[in-house]
């Protein structure tokens, strides 16, 4: 068995562009399509486009009351559908 007695190859590390807080990219290297996909993910990530759609009308806060309250009963009836299945 032969073993390799001469240098240890490191290698390098890349350094990772850390992002501005908030929405917003910096672009390196003018790859815009790039910093783009970026700017488009973190703005799915933080619901900006449903916050923006929802509040484009008013809505009484009895209906958003109703809306949640059913929510919790789908919520609750499917839990209990799940608990109660038997195989």
């Amino acid at each position: 068995m032969a073993y390799n007695k001469g240098k240890k190859r490191f290698h390098k590390k890349r350094k990772r562009i850390q992002d501005p807080p908030g929405l917003s990219v910096t672009v390196v290297n003018n790859n815009v399509e790039f910093a783009l996909k970026r700017l488009k993910k973190k703005i799915k990530e933080s619901n900006l486009f449903l916050d923006v759609k929802r509040k484009s009308y008013y809505e009484k806060p009895s209906k958003l009351k109703r809306e949640r309250k059913n929510l919790a009963i789908l919520r609750n009836k499917y839990k209990n559908q799940k608990e109660n299945k038997s195989y």
